[in-house]
């Protein structure tokens, strides 16, 4: 495997698994209240905009990696902006013993 490769695909793991311990720490503590909506939301659109360009090359690797990350960004926005009652509900949907 080439270095180029090797260096891409380790780039491509560390952004993807980089949203999931926000994700998971709003989930298990049912808050959301530390996390910046507009920052989230301009990286929602970010990776909205990364997927729309790997779709238009053709560039698997970049759509699949910024689809990850633009549903686990998504997610985190989603969480900020739902209601406490509703956020709560989705993450006893997703972590019933917390």
């Amino acid at each position: 495997m080439e270095l180029v490769t090797i260096i891409g695909s380790l780039a491509a793991i560390a952004s993807t698994v980089s949203f999931t311990p926000q994700a998971w720490k709003i989930i298990r503590t049912r808050d959301a209240d530390a996390i910046s909506a507009p920052m989230y939301a301009i990286t929602v659109v970010g990776f909205a905009l990364w997927t729309s360009y790997g779709l238009l090359l053709g560039q698997w690797p970049l759509i699949v990696t910024n689809s990850i990350c633009l549903l686990l960004s998504g997610f985190i926005l989603t969480m900020k902006l739902l209601p406490p009652r509703k956020r709560d509900k989705v993450a006893d949907a997703l972590d019933p013993q917390a």
